[in-house]
């Protein structure tokens, strides 16, 4: 069965299924679109041009009331975790009837992370549902029926995110009726730097205001808090960072308690939502031994979306709640036009030759295969650099524009990710913390000596592979930075124009596109490469 499903809205994104595999998920930011963006009329033409035929269901999910711009449209909402609550109707697609299906955002989350995971079918679980507006836990039981077994709170995303907004003087709290999407991510940061464990009876206040039990919080409801420290007090305050980490693990525990009050232990756990984004709360839902698995898909937040309604509808008209897929699925890089001469050499190919550049203090563009799905990157939209140097980690924020405080990730070799990083495990998608068992990693250890470790393997990723491998030759770590290839604010690159035009106004050394290697002939990196006598083969246009 061939399965066309598609997010509109926030996180847009097309996803197609045939015979129970993930062939492609196309997401509206990428290309160097905004983030979050919905879909546009370019992304449909990048589906048509993916397909081989008319799909046997097309599948919308759902969203808030109202969403729709056609009233004929009758389509799920954001709410409902039963199955009983799907719409399915027929349409006409390109001259074919075809079967039209739609069920709740809600659903959607449910059925990407059981999809995606490596638990068979019929096989019981939890789930947790974490995100901007739903916080609760579910029960799967061996048939597929959801229950819900209660909310924990509501807008647990919102609400974590608000504290960093709290303490932002640039953050307009009056007139906002949300908060910014991209807080959570900088306050998860912000947590690893605090220093202590006990709040403050002021940080009290402000728990209990920002943890009540209301349905919607609004920011300019912290009004009342405008007296207290951390209204306004910026985000470089000690005091603030270190209750980030407090506010952090209080509400972490608010579910954790939950879970042990109202789940049985011994069960595997499903994760779903933006909130399964937070490594360190990942990280603490494993070593919390409670459940006797945790999973958690690339796809946690609304990205993965379109892929759970095309699974719930695989689900219905074939029983099958499974999806074979592999997590560079989205599209091809794009070789929209030539490299400028007079902007760039080309170098003969050759892994050893980037490894040498990287080793040498060089940062790269890395654009291999397909995209990655979901907001991490994972190697085949990536910026690459050597991972000793702490000044490394502050010039990739220069390049990436943003705060001094974020951390840089490492990607390494599989077969040395316990003697780095004591993680005796694969972890492919950057999804969990584990702590740094050397000093000599500054630019990928963070201030707590923690990592957001992506593993790799000649299987999962074999040109980053051969990468690691040799720069592992020449330096003894099969390690390097990897941080996502994007402008700011945007997806990833996807297109030549864009990355020659990043490179050169980042001031990037230069790029990598399928094994071909583009070096900036601005950079004075790669200029005293060159002078130190290290000079590759330059390729003559």
């Amino acid at each position: 069965m061939k399965i066309l499903s598609y997010n509109p809205g926030h996180d847009g994104a097309f996803a197609y299924v045939e015979n129970g595999r993930l062939v492609f998920s196309i997401e509206a930011e990428k290309g160097s679109k905004y983030r979050h963006s919905p879909l546009s009329v370019p992304d449909v033409f990048d589906v048509l041009s993916e397909l081989q035929g008319v799909p046997d269901v097309l599948c919308k999910g759902g969203w808030w009331p109202g969403d729709s711009s056609r009233e004929q449209d009758v389509v799920a909402g954001y709410r409902g975790s039963h199955h009983d609550q799907v719409v399915v109707t027929q349409r006409q697609l390109l001259g074919k009837s075809v079967h039209f299906f739609s069920s709740s955002h809600e659903r959607s989350h449910l059925l990407c992370a059981f999809a995606m995971s490596e638990l068979p079918k019929g096989a019981p679980c939890y789930a947790l549902l974490w995100e901007g507006v739903i916080g609760a836990f579910y029960e799967i039981d061996a048939n597929f029926n959801i229950t819900k077994i209660g909310d924990v709170m509501p807008e647990p995303g919102h609400r974590y995110a608000m504290l960093y907004a709290l303490a932002d003087p640039t953050f307009d709290k009056s007139t906002a009726e949300f908060s910014r999407l991209s807080d959570a991510g900088k306050l998860m940061a912000l947590a690893s730097f605090s220093r202590r464990s006990q709040a403050t009876h002021e940080e009290e206040k402000i728990t209990n205001f920002l943890l009540q039990d209301c349905q919607h919080l609004k920011p300019q409801q912290c009004e009342v808090l405008k007296e207290l420290r951390h209204y306004n007090v910026g985000l470089d305050d000690p005091q603030f960072r270190d209750f980030a980490g407090i506010f952090s693990d209080r509400l972490f525990e608010r579910f954790y308690r939950f879970a042990t009050e109202r789940l049985r232990r011994g069960m595997p756990l499903l994760i779903a939502g933006g909130c399964g984004l937070n490594c360190d709360w990942n990280t603490k839902w494993t070593q919390t031994g409670f459940f006797s698995d945790v999973f958690v898909p690339p796809v946690a937040n609304d990205s993965g979306s379109a892929i759970g309604t095309a699974v719930d509808a695989q689900l219905h008209f074939t029983g099958n709640p499974k999806l074979a897929w592999n997590v560079y699925s989205g599209l091809d890089f794009v070789l929209d036009e030539a490299v400028d001469p007079a902007h760039f050499d080309e170098l003969e190919p050759s892994f050893l030759s980037v490894a040498m550049m990287l080793a040498a203090g060089l940062i790269l563009g890395w654009a291999n295969g397909r995209y990655e799905i979901g907001p991490r990157a994972l190697g085949n939209r990536s910026i690459l650099a050597a991972p000793f140097e702490a000044s490394t980690r502050e010039r990739l924020n220069v390049i990436k524009q943003r705060e001094q405080f974020r951390p840089i990730a490492p990607v390494c070799l599989e077969e040395d990710a316990a003697k780095w990083f004591g993680c005796d495990h694969p972890s492919p998608y950057m999804l969990y913390t584990h702590r740094a068992c050397t000093d000599a990693l500054a630019a990928v250890t963070h201030v707590n000596m923690t990592a957001r470790i992506q593993t790799v393997s000649a299987l999962s990723n074999r040109a980053l592979f051969e990468l690691l491998s040799a720069f592992k030759t020449l330096t003894g770590y099969g390690v390097l930075c990897n941080t996502s290839l994007n402008f700011k604010t945007k997806g990833f690159i996807n297109t030549t124009s864009d990355l020659s035009a990043y490179t050169l106004a980042h001031q990037l050394d230069g790029f990598v596109v399928e094994g071909r290697i583009y070096m900036s002939k601005s950079s004075k990196k790669y200029q005293q490469y060159l002078h130190d006598g290290k000079q590759p083969v330059v390729k003559r246009f």
